[in-house]
């Protein structure tokens, strides 16, 4: 029996989607949450100084999305084909895009410059992501990729509770943009996603 050790903070990021990929496949793992006054002590503990790191078996592994891609397979939500994956892949990468500009902007310090660069991304990046990936879902038949269930699907989905504190002021559970929300929402109600969600820790994002 394959033993699954998940490393990351107490909160959604990057830790979420790999939850989700375990919920869905039904797979048992221990989901070992650090708080961000422990992390400059722990740190160096782990193989890049950064999480999420996954244990499997005692070995570990980094960089999310190579976690993500290993499980998605696990859990038969990868593409049939190499044109598949690189389908999901750019679907993720284009959501990354703008996750990132979220996150640079969540964590910035100086506040003059956060309220520049948030100016800029509610008003012309977020509109203009968003708008691809609802345009991604509206040709995929209510699916981000391949015109199925993909771990891209479960992947944009599990960002919402960040997104609902990193964006609060302009993010609204995608009502604007009607093709991202029923993926979500979609992806929300499978059962063990939905049991994951309704009992997972109550974090501030």
């Amino acid at each position: 029996m394959v033993v699954y050790k998940l490393h990351y903070f107490n909160l959604t990021g990057l830790g979420e989607p790999i939850r989700f990929l375990f919920h869905y496949g039904g797979i048992d793992f221990e989901d070992v949450r650090y708080e961000m006054n422990e992390w400059v002590d722990l740190k160096k503990k782990f193989p890049l100084g950064q999480l999420p790191v996954l244990e499997i078996d005692d070995k570990e592994h980094v960089q999310s999305m190579a976690i993500c891609r290993y499980l998605a397979k696990q859990v038969g939500l990868a593409g049939d084909s190499d044109l598949e994956n690189m389908e999901i892949d750019a679907v993720v990468d284009t959501f990354n895009d703008i996750r990132l500009k979220i996150s640079t902007v969540m964590w910035e310090q100086n506040q003059e410059v956060k309220k520049e660069k948030q100016k800029i991304l509610h008003e012309q990046q977020i509109p203009f992501y968003f708008k691809k990936l609802d345009e991604y879902a509206e040709a995929n038949n209510g699916h981000f990729a391949c015109k199925k269930l993909t771990w891209a699907d479960l992947y944009i989905a599990s960002w919402s509770k960040y997104f609902s504190y990193a964006i609060k002021e302009v993010f609204n559970d995608y009502e604007n943009y009607p093709n991202i929300k029923k993926v979500v929402d979609n992806v929300l109600a499978i059962e063990n996603i939905k049991k994951w969600v309704e009992t997972r820790p109550d974090t501030f994002c």
